[in-house]
């Protein structure tokens, strides 16, 4: 017999889907519990069986952008891959502007949670664990390309920062202005710059 799907998960990707649809057409001050549970199809009494406030859906969407990504890139890096690690960082930039292509529709939502940031000390607490644990997967790598002689004995941690905040702010240009900025190109353009920087050039031996 095959084992019986979880209703209550499925049941909880509904109203979270429900909740992001809410969100971007009334915003997050003016979205009520009652409007996400019309959205959804249930009563405000079956909405919070699942989700007991609206901080609670905001606090499940925000792990669900967050850890998508996450779990992408830490498979990545843990694969002690074999090819140049310039080529990995190219291929991880192009993962990623795949993947903001598809999350364009949840860019509203996402930087709102930046703005609940501001004023809620979870949020806060939540985004700042997630920066670091993106800040150690790139440091990893980029320490990667110095054991490997690709890259310069450059403090892997400050490179990382610096990879993080050419994606993060990339995506913040995208958002306030998408016409103006095609984040595939640009990002890559960037990343290209970081590596004229990172990178182990045959004069850079000699003493």
């Amino acid at each position: 017999m095959s084992p019986r799907p979880d209703v209550s998960e499925e049941r909880r990707s509904q109203i979270l889907e429900a909740a992001v649809k809410t969100f971007a057409r009334l915003g997050f001050q003016q979205t009520r519990m009652d409007d996400i549970a019309q959205e959804v199809g249930l009563s405000k009494g079956a909405l919070y069986l699942y989700y007991k406030s609206k901080d609670a859906i905001i606090g499940s969407l925000l792990k669900y952008f967050f850890s998508q990504e996450y779990n992408y890139l830490r498979a990545f890096v843990e694969t002690d891959q074999q090819g140049r690690v310039r080529e990995q960082l190219l291929l991880l930039t192009r993962h990623v502007a795949t993947a903001m292509a598809r999350m364009t529709r949840f860019m509203p939502i996402a930087f709102e949670f930046y703005a609940i940031a501001g004023r809620d000390k979870e949020v806060r607490q939540f985004l700042k664990e997630n920066f670091r644990d993106y800040r150690v997967l790139f440091s990893r790598l980029i320490q990667r390309g110095i054991d490997r002689g690709e890259f310069r004995a450059v403090d892997a941690g400050a490179a990382a920062v610096t990879l993080a905040a050419q994606y993060e702010g990339l995506a913040l240009l995208f958002f306030v202005d998408p016409q103006a900025l095609q984040y595939a190109e640009q990002a890559e353009a960037s990343l290209r710059l970081l590596l004229e920087g990172l990178e182990l050039r045959p004069s850079s031996t000699k003493s």
